[in-house]
């Protein structure tokens, strides 16, 4: 379900940095989960090889013969990647310990010329119309979710910071667009008002599984504190009485035609803290 809600945000598009399709021979999907973005760009790109990446092995058995899937973790070392013309990056929030340092193996592991992709959130939920109060337990949740990442050390808004991550890596041609996506059918417009559903759907799906982890080892609260405060959540946001809604940010950018091996060979791949503090 989330696939199809960034696919539909983004106006029912896989991706949306300008490549061409003769240009791209190798393609690879970072965090790709049960690999349904790598299997639908095979027949978009039927003459390419897409690799997908992931930490765990849930992809399907059967997929087109241009695709496979490699379980790897994307944070160790590279060491013997071939590159890229096309490296995809979407929704890894939490699962990065370091931002910045894989935007620059991103950047490092391309061709010259090749694209890179970086689809992501700023998980902050927010309202344009007053209908999203301090008061609300939804509001409660997320500011303390989104405070629980931060205190382990990683980011639950990457989306704010991809382009400044890009263009520090060396990426040129970087373009940034923000598209909100509502929390629940609310939106009075067609579009909005599907891609809130699809949001909806995604956000009741996994709200028990990712909040009791984060909130009772991190925050230290009760299984049963945890299990009350979702109860609430989960009748706001079904009520389309409050209109919340997040940003999801994609960033594009290019390696430079003139890029050398050498020139790459000296990138320093050094840890770097990703704490957001705004």
């Amino acid at each position: 379900m989330t696939h199809a809600m960034a696919v539909k945000a983004i106006g029912n598009r896989l991706y949306l940095a300008p490549l061409e399709k003769d240009k791209v021979q190798r393609l690879l999907d970072i965090g790709t989960g049960i690999g349904i973005w790598a299997i639908e760009m095979a027949d978009v790109f039927p003459n390419a090889e897409i690799i997908g990446n992931d930490l765990s092995a849930i992809q399907p058995g059967w997929v087109p013969p241009n695709v496979k899937f490699e379980i790897d973790d994307v944070e160790s070392s590279w060491a013997g990647v071939k590159k890229y013309d096309y490296i995809f990056v979407r929704h890894m929030l939490v699962a990065i310990a370091d931002w910045p340092k894989l935007v620059r193996n991103v950047f490092k592991y391309l061709n010259p010329g090749g694209w890179a992709e970086f689809q992501d959130l700023n998980s902050e939920y927010y309202s344009d119309d007053g209908t999203y109060a301090e008061e609300h337990a939804t509001r409660k949740w997320n500011k303390q979710f989104v405070d629980a990442c931060e205190s382990m050390g990683r980011t639950g808004r990457p989306g704010l910071k991809l382009e400044e991550w890009d263009k520090g890596a060396g990426f040129q041609n970087v373009k940034h667009s923000k598209f909100n996506c509502p929390v629940g059918p609310w939106a009075k417009d067609p579009h909005h008002r599907e891609v809130g559903m699809l949001n909806l759907i995604r956000t009741l799906d996994g709200l028990e599984a990712f909040s009791l982890k984060l909130f009772c080892d991190v925050l230290g609260q009760t299984k049963d504190e945890v299990i009350v405060m979702l109860a609430k959540v989960r009748q706001e946001i079904k009520s389309n009485a409050l209109h919340a809604m997040f940003d999801h940010h994609v960033v594009y950018g290019q390696k430079p035609e003139d890029q050398s091996e050498e020139s790459d060979e000296k990138l320093q791949i050094k840890p770097e803290t990703t704490r957001d503090d705004g």
